[in-house]
């Protein structure tokens, strides 16, 4: 009778020491090709995924390369999976003619998902205020519900932290800061697009977050009849004027109308003025190099 050890499989050391739920763990971290029609973005997800120049270079990477880090999601009750960390790698995939990506599935209750969410998203060099304002919200209610964590109540770490102070601390930013991006989540989403714009500034926008809905529609339009934006002194007012109840079209229209003054140590020439003394080639850099030897010129003159 032949022998069937050949067919008896030996455990290794690592296999016979592990426990279940490590075995477990093994099986979640697992990396999974999975279509690209069964991933799903992530609820609320703040980020926006665009297709710009920077997409267009992810694209042609995943093309040449395909995607070299997996994408993290979690298993939806439903079928198919909510992407938690990887919806600019998944669009990319989607804009390169792919069919899967590589996946990690983890099970995330949804504090966890929203946490690791947020955080591997801060991580990008270029953030725009309302992704930053509603991560921080969602960060923030996230940790709230988790309740307060050990590892940063216990004595050796000093006395417990507020949630708020400790999403600044991971964001690097002071607890205020957070809670004025924060604010900005009050903005209706055609003001928040012009702070993302950079056609309405942080501290003006900040201000601007105290009046209401109708308000703020108001001022959207008067800004657009005016083509002008609120300065900081300007968006003070029209906050104090929506609390005292006293805002109306006529007092907006009447702040808005001010002519703003100019800095007083500034002098401002633009561009148009100056394209008329210089030939077209000359780059801005080119122009400034000739005002300032030509005003050395002049200076020295003066003091002969």
């Amino acid at each position: 009778m032949k022998s069937s050890a050949k067919n008896i499989k030996i455990a290794s050391v690592d296999d016979l020491f592990k426990t279940d739920e490590s075995r477990e763990d093994d099986v979640k971290e697992r990396v999974q090709e999975i279509a690209l029609s069964e991933l799903h973005p992530f609820k609320n997800h703040p980020f926006k995924v665009l297709d710009d120049e920077r997409m267009m270079e992810t694209v042609e990477s995943v093309q040449q390369y395909g995607v070299l880090v997996p994408i993290i999601a979690r298993p939806l009750s439903e079928g198919g999976y909510e992407i938690v960390s990887g919806h600019r790698r998944h669009r990319a995939s989607e804009l390169a003619g792919k069919e899967s990506i590589p996946v990690i599935v983890r099970e995330l209750d949804d504090d966890e998902a929203v946490l690791l969410m947020v955080d591997s998203n801060l991580q990008r060099e270029t953030i725009l205020p309302s992704e930053k304002a509603f991560a921080f919200k969602m960060k923030l209610e996230a940790m709230k519900h988790q309740g307060s964590r050990g590892d940063l109540t216990s004595g050796q770490v000093g006395p417990k932290l507020r949630s708020d102070e400790i999403v600044a601390a991971e964001a690097g930013e002071s607890r205020k800061q957070v809670q004025r991006y924060i604010r900005l989540t009050e903005l209706i989403p055609p003001l928040l697009d012009m702070v993302d714009e950079k056609k309405v500034a942080f501290n003006p926008a900040y201000e601007l977050s105290f009046l209401k809905p109708e308000e703020q529609q108001m001022l959207i339009e008067t800004m657009d009849y005016e083509q002008t934006s609120p300065s900081l002194s300007q968006a003070q007012r029209l906050k104090q004027f929506s609390q005292e109840g006293r805002l109306t079209e006529d007092s907006m229209l009447a702040i808005m109308s001010e002519e703003k003054k100019p800095p007083q140590d500034r002098v401002m020439l633009t561009s148009d003025v100056l394209r008329q003394y210089f030939p077209k080639d000359y780059t801005p850099k080119k122009m400034e190099e000739t005002i300032i030897l030509l005003l050395e010129q002049w200076k020295q003159r003066r003091l002969q």
